[in-house]
């Protein structure tokens, strides 16, 4: 299982760390991997990179998108596909200040959507390093 966070980065950053996604990764893992004493430290810092994220909007307009759709469920704050047809499992939880994403794949149906609310949305898996900016990858294909 993969677990991603997704992040809005500031549009200064972004320009800043286009084409060198490795350095603001790093950036990003050594803020989750933080001592809890230097827990201050690492708060202002993640304040500076990122914008806070509509929460709301987004829970609504992803429920809104996938309601009717039968491999879709919402319980609690968190949002499920379980498409059997296209082997996708997902869990998806927005906070207000990143996004969590859970996959049982490689790819999952709410990169789709959720690229139409930023074009600033940084994606990083700390366990397994992978990183990009959402944006590129879709505009590619790749998701």
């Amino acid at each position: 299982m993969r677990v991603y966070f997704i992040f809005d980065i500031k549009s200064e950053f972004v320009s800043l760390y286009q084409g060198n996604e490795r350095v603001l990764f790093n950036i990003l893992r050594q803020i989750y991997y933080l001592d809890k004493t230097e827990v201050e430290y690492g708060y202002h810092l993640f304040r500076q990179l990122i914008n806070p994220i509509p929460k709301e909007e987004i829970d609504r307009a992803l429920f809104l998108r996938f309601h009717q759709d039968i491999p879709y469920s919402k319980r609690g704050n968190i949002h499920f596909i379980n498409n059997l047809y296209r082997d996708e499992i997902s869990r998806l939880l927005v906070k207000s200040s990143y996004i969590r994403l859970e996959l049982e794949q490689n790819t999952s149906s709410f990169f789709t959507i959720l690229k139409d609310f930023s074009s600033n949305y940084f994606v990083c898996c700390f366990a397994q390093p992978e990183y990009f900016f959402l944006e590129e990858k879709v505009l590619q294909g790749i998701y």
